[in-house]
């Protein structure tokens, strides 16, 4: 099987409930490739969620294939035990892509509404509703499954031939 060089993956990243995104660009349409949510429960170690995101995101990257992934940069957070956890989380995300020798693209949230709605102020249900128009998605996705296809398709759109305007990987 070969790869799209257009495929993306998005994930926006989460110790419970990790947001994933594969999107794809072809013949002028975007068209989603597989979307979801790696949920873990509540009660498990957090060592038992991060090593099965890491799983997750493994099976995930073997079974579409992506070209690049791109991931919600960092964002500060009130609480530190929760900056931290979710530190934890996008480490784990981000060594699983590297690990597959996959180039990873970091978007800060409000360049991903400027990339998708237009502006950067955008809310979260005027993102997920525009996601859901240009992937021509019916049924609302779960705001982390939205986020990560907003990623997916932020990417995409920022994607260009001008090498001194390409976004760099981290």
């Amino acid at each position: 099987m070969s790869t799209p060089n257009n495929r993306t993956l998005g994930i926006d990243t989460s110790l419970r409930s990790t947001g994933v995104a594969v999107v794809e660009w072809m013949a002028g349409r975007y068209a989603v490739v597989e979307c979801g949510v790696l949920k873990n429960h509540r009660n498990l170690p957090v060592s038992e969620c991060l090593m099965l995101l890491s799983r997750g995101l493994g099976n995930l990257i073997a079974r579409t294939r992506p070209a690049a992934v791109a991931i919600e940069g960092v964002f500060y957070h009130e609480n530190a035990r929760t900056a931290v956890t979710l530190g934890q989380a996008r480490g784990v995300a981000i060594a699983a892509c590297a690990e597959k020798g996959i180039p990873i693209f970091e978007y800060e949230p409000r360049r991903v509404k400027q990339a998708v709605v237009g502006r950067g102020e955008a809310g979260k249900e005027q993102l997920r509703r525009m996601v859901m128009t240009l992937l021509n998605i019916e049924k609302a996705p779960p705001e982390d499954a939205s986020d990560a296809l907003a990623l997916a398709v932020c990417h995409l759109h920022n994607r260009t031939g001008y090498a001194a305007l390409m976004p760099k990987p981290i």
